[in-house]
């Protein structure tokens, strides 16, 4: 039996789901004891690794990250899709089983994206590029109002640190100390001056960020902030943090439009290309079935 003798449903199973897997994998997908239901370039696949596929196929759809895939980067992304589901790892975790799910095949699905993401673009790199012109000619063609100004931000975060399990008390006694530093700091100088003087204080490196950087909350902080000034506190859980607005100019060199737009234009290449190179995969791959069937 050949591919194209499969129903359609079968034959997107299989190579859907699994042929990806295994060929960016190498064939490393733990087996079980289980028949093979299928080999794929010379690897066995077993029935139970159709079934936990097929399952998280159905639970997930198809979900994407950009990074490299190492061991705390797919912790990181398994923690992060709980926290968008406004759930704990253990929570979820709990979830996948209910659905008859291995949490470890959730996290080979997202290794297995992972590497697929930095193999399409690695080997397309050039192909993907977005032209500025053509970000420009695209954002002009959309009839939307053009940004408002856009800005290069200058910032130095600074943090009044508060020891870990201290009580609220604590928290609230450091947020006074930044109203009166607020009230004190009136350049970059001063606040390196105050904060690496002082104890349980820091104040990091500048950091230089555009409007097409930052949200829109925060873009509003920044622009009502007068420069050498300090944002506003925030409590966090390393104590209470601010930013030192170092400078501010005006530039058109990103604006959130452009950025939106040629985040959205770069998604439309590396998808199409993604396709394309899957189905060359796929072309290229070899299935066999146990007995000739």
């Amino acid at each position: 039996m050949t591919t194209a003798s499969l129903p359609p449903r079968r034959r997107s199973l299989i190579l859907g789901s699994l042929l990806a897997l295994v060929l960016v994998f190498g064939g490393s997908a733990r087996l079980h004891a289980q028949s093979i239901a299928v080999m794929v370039n010379g690897e066995p696949i077993t029935a139970f690794d159709i079934e936990q596929r097929a399952k998280l196929n159905a639970l997930t759809g198809g979900k994407k990250y950009g990074v490299d895939p190492t061991a705390n980067d797919i912790e990181q992304s398994f923690g992060g899709m709980a926290q968008r589901m406004r759930l704990s790892g253990d929570q979820l975790t709990k979830v996948l089983e209910s659905k008859g799910i291995r949490p470890d095949t959730l996290k080979q699905r997202i290794r297995a994206d992972m590497v697929w993401t930095s193999l399409v673009r690695g080997r397309f790199k050039e192909s993907l590029q977005v032209g500025e012109r053509d970000v420009a000619t695209a954002v002009k063609e959309t009839g939307d109002a053009p940004d408002a100004e856009a800005f290069e931000y200058r910032m130095q975060p600074v943090v009044l640190i508060v020891p870990r399990g201290a009580p609220q008390s604590e928290f609230e006694g450091r947020r006074k100390e930044a109203d009166t530093l607020r009230e004190r700091v009136t350049s970059c100088e001063e606040a390196n001056s105050y904060f690496k003087s002082m104890r349980n204080a820091a104040i990091r490196e500048i950091v230089v960020k555009t409007s097409a950087d930052l949200p829109q909350s925060l873009r509003d902080i920044l622009d009502k902030t007068p420069v050498g000034h300090l944002t506003p506190p925030e409590i966090t859980k390393q104590g209470v943090e601010m930013v030192v607005l170092c400078g501010r100019k005006a530039t058109t060199v990103d604006t959130p439009k452009k950025r939106e737009m040629r985040d959205k234009m770069y998604v439309q290449k590396y998808e199409a290309k993604s396709k394309a190179y899957l189905q060359e995969v796929r072309r290229a791959a070899m299935i066999e079935y146990p007995g000739g069937k």
